[in-house]
């Protein structure tokens, strides 16, 4: 019998993917999931863009509504946009009602995300969710990523995770989340967790303190079918509405023991997710049909971290 070191790298790598892939016939596959019986999401006030936000690049492709709660970010063959939030934290939830342009927008990625790669390039931390342009005729895919200590520059060691949501993203605004406490992340759309990633390991968990930002950009290299279909700027500009806005959790510069600095629960009671939110976990990623890990494609890597 063959050991796992004996085998050459691409069986590896076809073992790893088959491990990671999740049941294709589940029963909820493309269906709305069960309701998860908790609402973080009702829990935090929508915030005015400016009370907690700031632009980082590409002002003139901004647009703030009349009330301020909406921003619209716009990408042409010039340039994308982004924003970032004001202050830093260390744990907490964060949230934010986006839709995104239909027809072809191949290459486009729309992003809400947790960082610190500007005060720490080339090491850093980051948790994303990044919907994917598409085709017309293929659905935007969900991307969620988590990378601690550096991504894609150097040693890597992080995990990404891809979806297909069981609704429409060009049709109306759906609010994505993420849960970051002391034990665990949680990825939410419309409340649903879709992702738990555990922290098994310090050197696994992003623990230094991070901003929340949003983002339209050209990810033609790899964001639609690994690169094969390109950002084609005959059809520009793109488009990307992000409304909703929200942010609770502990600030970087909250004093210690303040009551914003009590980390954010992922389920009513407290860390462990209840029955439902279990269950709609399941149903939220039932057509996931990538699961990939960028920390080794050694199985003992493996081991380190919390999903396949």
């Amino acid at each position: 019998m063959a050991r796992l070191g004996d085998l050459a790298v691409p069986a590896v790598q076809a073992a790893l993917l088959l491990a990671c892939m999740l049941p294709m016939l589940h029963p909820c596959f493309a269906q709305q999931p069960p309701s998860p019986g908790y609402y973080p999401s009702a829990t935090y006030r929508s915030v005015a863009f400016s009370e907690d936000y700031r632009v980082l690049w590409g002002s003139q492709h901004q647009t703030l509504s009349p009330d301020g709660k909406s921003l619209t970010l716009l990408m042409d063959s010039s340039s994308g946009s982004g924003f970032k939030s004001a202050r830093a934290y260390r744990n907490g939830y964060f949230g934010a009602s986006i839709k995104v342009q239909p027809g072809y927008t191949a290459g486009v990625n729309t992003a809400f995300y947790l960082s610190n790669s500007e005060q720490c390039p080339g090491y850093h931390d980051e948790i994303d969710m990044e919907l994917l342009g598409t085709v017309p005729g293929e659905p935007y895919t969900l991307q969620t990523n988590v990378y601690v200590r550096g991504s894609g520059d150097g040693t890597i060691h992080g995990r990404e995770m891809r979806f297909h949501l069981w609704f429409d993203p060009t049709a109306d605004s759906h609010h994505y989340a993420i849960i970051w406490n002391p034990d665990q992340i949680l990825f939410l759309v419309d409340d649903v967790p879709i992702r738990r990633y555990e922290r098994k390991t310090e050197a696994t968990f992003p623990e230094r303190e991070m901003w929340a930002y949003g983002s339209i950009w050209d990810a033609s290299d790899w964001a639609t079918d690994g690169g094969r279909y390109r950002a084609d700027y005959r059809y520009q500009p793109f488009v990307s509405r992000f409304a909703d806005l929200k942010i609770g959790g502990c600030a970087a510069d909250a004093a210690p023991g303040c009551r914003g600095c009590r980390p954010v629960p992922a389920s009513p009671s407290g860390s462990a997710l209840s029955t439902r939110q279990e269950d709609a976990l399941r149903c939220g990623r039932s057509g996931t049909p990538w699961c990939t890990t960028t920390a080794s494609t050694h199985p003992g890597t493996r081991a380190l971290y919390p999903e396949c």
